[in-house]
């Protein structure tokens, strides 16, 4: 198997909305956000897979000599291989590539956040640097294209927080704002004891209206000049988007359900995405 197709083999099998914007992208630029997702998901397995702390800690060390290797020597993994080429042709920074290691390292030394500017410190090294990289990739003339993909990134982590509530809460991770849940009167054991109180509903209503906002604010900023080009990114928005609104819609009960588009509803709203961005 070739590191090309580990990395297709890897974005495939996540069923991520991201996979089914990939489509409409150049052979070389797919090639590229396919090796970089890979990597996303080599290195947030670590953590949400690896039940031993300490393995994980060692894991993603290896992972930072990787990093380096990909920059500076010859990596080992299949991951690194497709990298290379990539990081090359692209011009990527290997330091979003550490900072984005120390983001799902943040998730084995804090399981809790006392307020949204150090939550906003973790989306930021887990999606907007992703956001950063993918820019890079999908070519850019206006600078504020960087302020557009920082923004977009921090909104899709929002909506993954809020979408996930249950899910992290069985892991013993609260993402939500400490200080935000004692302003809603929400305590910690409601979260993880699944009890869905009118308090829970104010707060997860301010949480989404939040993230609605970091949605409007950086398709706001993307300058027309770069919107053909960073399309896929738009594909992603409006995947991520629908699923937020959806969430709302459905009354957000996200301590029981997890809710997720089907692959058919993704690849309607990717199609029409690209049409309205052609």
């Amino acid at each position: 198997m070739t590191p090309d197709q580990y990395c297709q083999d890897k974005t495939a099998a996540s069923g991520s909305s991201f996979y089914y914007s990939f489509f409409f992208l150049p052979a070389d630029q797919r090639r590229a956000m396919t090796a970089l997702y890979a990597f996303c998901r080599e290195v947030d397995d670590v953590v949400d897979e690896c039940s031993d702390a300490g393995v994980a800690r060692t894991t993603l060390e290896w992972w930072r000599g990787e990093v380096a290797a990909v920059f500076h020597g010859q990596p080992q993994h299949p991951v690194g291989k497709a990298l290379v080429p990539v990081v090359q042709q692209y011009g990527l920074a290997e330091e979003y590539f550490l900072e984005l290691i120390d983001g799902m390292a943040m998730d084995l030394e804090q399981v809790r956040y006392a307020d949204f500017k150090s939550l906003q410190l973790y989306c930021y090294r887990v999606a907007s640097v992703v956001g950063l990289l993918s820019a890079q990739i999908f070519g850019y003339q206006d600078r504020q294209t960087l302020k557009y993909a920082h923004d977009l990134g921090i909104a899709f982590q929002l909506t993954n927080i809020i979408r996930d509530v249950g899910e992290d809460a069985r892991r013993n991770r609260i993402y939500l704002p400490m200080d935000e849940m004692e302003q809603f009167n929400v305590p910690a054991a409601d979260i993880m004891n699944r009890r869905e109180t009118e308090n829970f509903q104010a707060l997860m209503a301010f949480q989404i209206e939040r993230a609605q906002r970091f949605y409007d604010q950086a398709l706001a900023q993307l300058p027309a000049v770069d919107r053909r080009t960073q399309r896929t990114g738009l594909i992603m928005a409006a995947i991520y988007r629908t699923t937020l609104n959806e969430l709302a819609a459905d009354g957000c009960h996200v301590l029981t359900e997890r809710m997720s588009l089907t692959p058919r509803y993704k690849l309607w709203l990717a199609l029409k995405a690209w049409w309205q961005n052609r």
